[in-house]
């Protein structure tokens, strides 16, 4: 193992978490949060000396604050200290895997703090997350997911039987309209049974989910005048979102990115597939192809 380099890592990590806490917490309204904030924001100042002496020389990183606080702004405290507890999870068992290693007394004894700091850390803001839950993520998930799924197969649907890109599009707003007013009605219903949420704010980002990706999955389709780019184009346009939403809720929710994106795209795909082999097998028993 070579401790230099890792003094290195985590003489640039320990310093990009300070400077991220310390931003959270100037951005916070909550005056306690806000110290417990500043305060472990401190910490990892204190962390990043000690392995600046390790490694010899300052340690230079380049901290895009700008990227902090519109993260911050656009998906929330809860999301953004989530992603840092992520690395300080990480500091706990490279330390601990270090500690193992050390002769020094001293740097022991300093590594033991330091330790002991990441777990107060990962405890405190463990008990201030608990009552700062996305309650709605759930929600969002409703309307983006099953409106990927169910469009993109729509669109697959139709251009089995169809070379005109604007049919295509058109059929996919027209579905997705309505099935949005529909998955709209079904979390107001689902949202009086959970004494968390609030059934209209449910219901609305339901919906507002919903016809989001359906507008983005039919614009090609209007755009573009090849039906095989204005697919493919939909088609990645549903692995984006997807993916950004599964980036989202694996960090806040605790859970694999890879695994959970892996098995969406087997979804979205087996589902465009299987639309566009009906379509297609409709069109050649029915002869409705419309053309261009």
């Amino acid at each position: 193992m070579d401790v230099k380099e890792i003094a290195k890592r985590m003489c640039e990590e320990e310093l990009k978490a300070s400077v991220a806490y310390s931003l959270i917490a100037d951005m916070e309204k909550d005056p306690i949060f806000k110290e417990t904030l500043k305060k472990i924001s401190e910490d990892e100042k204190r962390h990043y000396e000690f392995w600046k002496k390790i490694y010899g020389s300052e340690c230079k990183v380049r901290i895009s604050k700008i990227l902090i606080k519109i993260t911050k702004m656009l998906f929330g405290t809860y999301f953004t200290i989530k992603l840092l507890e992520k690395g300080e999870n990480d500091a706990i068992l490279i330390y601990s895997k270090i500690l193992e290693e050390i002769n020094d007394p001293e740097m022991k004894k300093e590594l033991e703090k330091i330790i002991e700091d990441e777990k107060r850390h990962e405890r405190s803001l463990s008990e201030k997350l608990k009552d700062m839950k996305a309650k709605y993520v759930g929600y969002i998930a409703l309307g983006l997911a099953d409106a990927v799924v169910e469009i993109t197969g729509v669109h697959a649907g139709f251009l089995g039987a169809t070379d005109n890109p604007i049919m295509a599009g058109l059929a996919g707003i027209i579905v997705g309209f309505s099935a949005s007013l529909s998955m709209g009605g079904a979390a107001y219903v689902q949202a009086k049974h959970d004494p968390d949420v609030r059934p209209p704010v449910s219901a609305a980002i339901t919906l507002i989910s919903y016809l989001f990706s359906v507008i983005m999955l039919a614009l090609p389709y209007f755009l573009l005048r090849s039906v095989v780019l204005a697919f493919t184009t939909s088609l990645a346009v549903a692995t984006i979102i997807m993916g950004t939403f599964i980036f989202y809720s694996s960090v806040i929710q605790d859970k694999s990115f890879l695994r959970e994106y892996l098995e969406t795209l087997l979804l979205l795909f087996m589902t465009a597939f299987g639309s566009y082999a009906f379509g297609y097998i409709l069109e050649t028993i029915l002869h409705i192809k419309v053309p261009v």
